[in-house]
């Protein structure tokens, strides 16, 4: 059995090793959007909560200093994962290509980004807009299917050449028409055939897609690269009905050591919360998700029994 293939048995080559090589990141989303050079300062309270990662997700570019970014970074500790957001206007699958050229350059821009704050990946649901979610025929999915591969070949070169890899993201049936599971985004890094299209999973769009996270993981495989989760309800870790030991068994079984990160979102910006549909507050405190998640991702990481089972 390689890697990326799934018997359905929990014994696999690599079982049992452990989660003691992760690390644990946090979106800046948490707290606000959108992030600028001036969201550095949440850098201290996400080093001094324990984190080893911040997730930057990049909406506007023009907004970052990545000179000061860098700095802030250095002087915290702390590793950069960058994001992308894609509206309706980054859609590599749109019928007018002036989209597609407008996708290459904000991902180029991204990918600079990426350069200057010594990232290692892009990553995100590039492949079409988020939102994209429709009943087409099968002959205009295989089109936007087919429009997505090359493009994203061509991202590929664009990363490659700056020594980077790209993560691609499944997103839930509501948010989008293509790509919605691990079988769906190995299928689709399989088509582009390049050494730099890698993976990113998302516990949210799992609990929703996928059967099995434990499956879902294996499948993905070494081309796992980030991983990033929450509750069933998108609320602190923990807390909710996900199978974390599904997680476990499935990182276990690839070796994975790669980060962890919390990804979720603060209603009181009241565009993105509209974006994600948080119609209202998922805790009292978004410190207390960032701190109660990463004691419980801890904990589970450790293999030790969750010291809560309820709301933050």
């Amino acid at each position: 059995m390689t890697s990326n293939e799934y018997s359905g048995d929990t014994a696999a080559p690599g079982a049992n090793v452990g989660l003691k090589d992760i690390k644990f990141g946090v979106s800046t989303w948490l707290w606000t959007s959108p992030f600028s050079t001036e969201t550095v300062s949440l850098f201290p309270k996400i080093k001094e909560m324990g984190y080893d990662a911040v997730e930057i997700p990049v909406e506007d570019p023009a907004l970052l200093d990545v000179k000061k970014v860098k700095e802030a970074l250095a002087e915290n500790g702390l590793e950069p994962i960058v994001c992308g957001a894609f509206g309706t206007s980054r859609d590599l699958t749109n019928d007018d290509p002036t989209y597609h050229q407008t996708s290459f350059d904000y991902i180029e821009a991204c990918l600079d980004i990426c350069v200057g704050l010594g990232a290692g990946f892009l990553a995100g649901p590039m492949y079409s807009a988020v939102g994209k979610a429709r009943l087409v025929s099968p002959e205009q999915k295989k089109t936007e299917w087919d429009r997505a591969v090359t493009n994203l070949r061509k991202v590929c070169q664009m990363a490659a050449s700056r020594g980077l890899e790209i993560a691609l993201e499944p997103l839930n049936r509501f948010e989008s028409d293509l790509v919605n599971t691990a079988e769906d985004v190995m299928r689709l890094i399989a088509d582009i055939n390049h050494p730099a299209a890698k993976v990113l999973l998302d516990g949210f769009h799992m609990n929703i897609e996928e059967p099995s996270i434990e499956r879902a993981i294996r499948l993905a495989g070494d081309k796992l690269i980030h991983l990033q989760v929450s509750e069933n309800y998108r609320g602190t870790p923990g807390t909710g009905q996900t199978r974390w030991e599904d997680y476990r068994r499935g990182l276990e079984a690839i070796g994975y050591k790669g980060v962890v990160s919390i990804e979720s979102f603060t209603p009181e910006v009241k565009e993105l919360a509209g974006a994600v549909c948080i119609w209202r507050p998922l805790v009292p405190s978004q410190d207390g998700f960032a701190r109660e998640g990463l004691r419980f991702l801890r904990q589970w990481a450790s293999g030790a029994e969750p010291a809560h089972r309820g709301t933050v």
